[in-house]
Parts: structure tokens; C-alpha cells; sequence
């Protein structure tokens, strides 16, 4: 039997005060961030986020400060809508990077990688942009809060890229019931509507989603990366495994493929040539971080599915067609509508 509309409309209502917090914080039709990937986060795919009413968030990466200004400046061109500008803490050249942002009236700066310093997390804030940490425990979540951070992130290791190692659904239980001083957007292994209302009941402000907009049809991303999305399924995205504890390796969760097999590899080798002294431990370490360089842009850009990185998160086996951003947004707001209009109508 058809919906009355007017149940749907209740639940469009019901829906925009559930994350009313985040919209207003954000100043965007939907509660929904965009996931700040790199090479993919550049200015067709954030304008288009932004335009379609949601949150577009440049990645920064390694961008020098420069080409921070010249990416912000041609996102400008395309959207008139608020977006923001993700910077990992670890960057050598954090702080001017963030002047960049401030010059350029970015509202919205996501500090990533890290409990950011004092004095990037002060000057962003006296200059009045509004600034977002990412919390991976409660702790971290109360540390951030207590600097005085104006929103947070709690990513679990469902993401793609680089992961922690609680999921997202633990995080949630750990973090919303007791963090209510500033909105939390939960991310993590989010492809459907049902799910971001689920968090949004638990108290998140919104959520934020990466995978889900690689397959967007303003994605740059070459097509034989989007198809290799459009082919896996949730299993397929892997975490990268660590052979020897002497030489750790952050977890980056992506899809497998030859790549993965000649990394676990290279840490053999590396390993080896370490125990037969040929290497120091921290030229073995070298060695093993600088592995996956350029990794990430030779899949994204040059299409190269085999040995570069697909870096994905475990989502990816909801993503099931190229589709526009306008496409994508619109329908997870009809799935997350339709779940808490059947909920309306079961009397609950």
C-alpha cells in the first residue's frame, strides 16, 4: 500500500531536526561530510557535494601551501555553498597551511592524523574558523573537547584508508551518550539512509562518508578505479597486514590486489636484509613505510588497479553504479526518510 505523504513529509521533518545540529554547524542542506580522500577530495567532486546541499571537504594531504590556495580558489569558482579544507597535523607545514585556509575564508578546517598542536588549533580559532578533530576513543574525544575543538569525527576501522582498530558502532556507543558538548559526526562503514539514522538517534549531529562518493560521476577518479569499487564487496576491502612488530605499520584499510601481496613481500625482504645486517632498523622502517609513495595517485589518476593502492573502506561493497553526487545524496535522504516513515507508521 502506497505512503500517505503526509507521513513522509513527517519524516522529512522528523529527519531535519535530527541533525539539525549538524546542518546548522556545517550551514549545508544535509548533515552529510564529505570524507576528505586523497587525490579524489579535490574541487569537481567537493563543489559538487557542496552544491548538492551536503559538505564538501578538500583533502590536503601533501599539498604545499601554494597548491592549497590555488585548489581552494578553484573550488570557490564552482560553489557558493560552504565547504572545508582537511589537513593532517603531521604536515611539516601545518601551520602555514592553515594561514592559507584563513586567507582564503575557509570556514571549516578538519585537523586529521592526530591530536593537532596548540598553536595551529588556537590561530585557526581566533580567526574565527570553526575547527573539527578526529576522536578514534574517548579519551581523545574528552582531550579535544577540553582544547576547545568545535566539533569531532569518530571514524572506526570500517573506513577506508588509514584505520584504528575499534569499529564504528563501538565508538558510537563509547563517544555520543557522553560528549555532548559539541556536534560529533560519525563515520565509518556508512552506505545506506537506515544507518545514519541510526546514529543520528544515538546523538551524532550527522555523518560522514567517503567511499560512497568515489563512484560519483564528478569524481576525477580514472574509470578503472571506479569500476574496481563498483566490482568489490565488503570483504574485499582489507587492512594491510604487519609481518614483524619491530618494524609497525599503520593499518590502511583498501581493496586487495597484486600490491598488497608484493608489500607483505617487500617487508620479507626488508626484514631479511635487517637481520643480516645490511639495513639499520630505522632504514628498514623507512624502507616499509615508503612502500605505498605515490601508490595512492597511481591508482586514482593513472588507473593502475593492479599495484597502486585502492584504498577503500568496507562501504564499498554498496556502491554499486556510477551515479551524480546530486544522485547519491538525494537517494541516501530517501532511504534515511523511508526508515523513519515505516517507523512512523508501525506506531513507534
Amino acid at each position: 500500500m502506497p505512503r500517505d505523504p503526509s507521513d513522509r513529509d513527517a519524516a522529512r521533518a522528523r529527519l531535519d531536526s535530527l541533525w539539525r545540529r549538524g546542518r546548522e554547524f556545517l550551514g549545508s542542506d544535509v548533515a552529510i561530510m564529505g570524507g576528505a580522500m586523497t587525490w579524489v577530495s579535490e574541487r569537481h567532486l567537493v563543489a559538487a557535494m557542496s552544491n548538492a546541499g551536503a559538505f564538501g571537504v578538500i583533502a590536503c594531504g601533501s599539498m604545499l601551501p601554494d597548491k592549497l590556495a590555488e585548489e581552494i580558489a578553484a573550488t570557490k569558482a564552482l560553489t557558493d555553498r560552504p565547504f572545508g579544507v582537511n589537513l593532517i597535523v603531521m604536515h611539516p607545514q601545518l601551520l602555514e597551511l592553515a594561514e592559507t585556509c584563513i586567507q582564503a575564508k575557509v570556514g571549516h578546517v578538519v585537523l586529521a592524523g592526530g591530536l593537532p598542536p596548540n598553536t595551529v588549533l588556537t590561530r585557526l580559532k581566533e580567526s574565527g574558523t570553526k575547527v573539527i578533530g578526529f576522536a578514534p576513543a574517548f579519551a581523545i574525544a574528552r582531550k579535544l573537547v577540553r582544547s576547545g575543538i568545535d566539533a569531532l569525527v569518530i571514524e572506526g576501522m570500517e573506513a577506508g584508508g588509514h584505520i584504528g582498530a575499534v569499529s564504528t558502532s563501538v565508538l558510537a556507543q563509547e563517544i555520543l551518550p557522553h560528549v555532548r558538548e559539541v556536534p560529533i559526526f560519525v563515520a565509518g562503514g556508512i552506505g545506506r539512509g537506515e544507518a545514519i539514522v541510526s546514529y543520528l538517534d544515538m546523538g551524532a549531529a550527522g555523518c560522514q562518508l567517503g567511499t560512497h562518493f568515489v563512484c560519483a560521476t564528478e569524481s576525477i577518479a580514472h574509470p578503472r578505479f571506479k569500476q574496481a569499487f563498483i566490482r568489490a564487496a565488503a570483504r574485499d576491502a582489507m587492512p594491510s597486514l604487519q609481518l614483524d612488530p619491530r618494524f609497525p605499520v599503520i593499518p590502511v584499510r583498501a581493496l586487495a590486489n597484486k600490491a598488497t601481496e608484493t608489500f607483505l613481500e617487500t617487508q620479507r625482504q626488508v626484514i631479511d636484509r635487517f637481520e643480516a645486517g645490511a639495513l639499520t632498523q630505522k632504514d628498514a622502517q623507512l624502507e616499509i613505510e615508503h612502500f605505498w609513495a605515490g601508490a595512492l595517485r597511481r591508482a586514482v589518476i593513472d588507473g593502475d588497479v593492479e599495484y597502486g593502492s585502492l584504498m577503500a573502506g568496507q562501504s564499498v561493497g554498496m556502491v554499486t553504479r556510477e551515479q551524480s553526487t546530486a544522485e547519491i545524496i538525494a537517494e541516501l535522504v530517501d532511504q534515511a526518510v523511508a526508515a523513519l516513515t515505516a517507523r512512523a507508521v508501525a506506531g513507534e
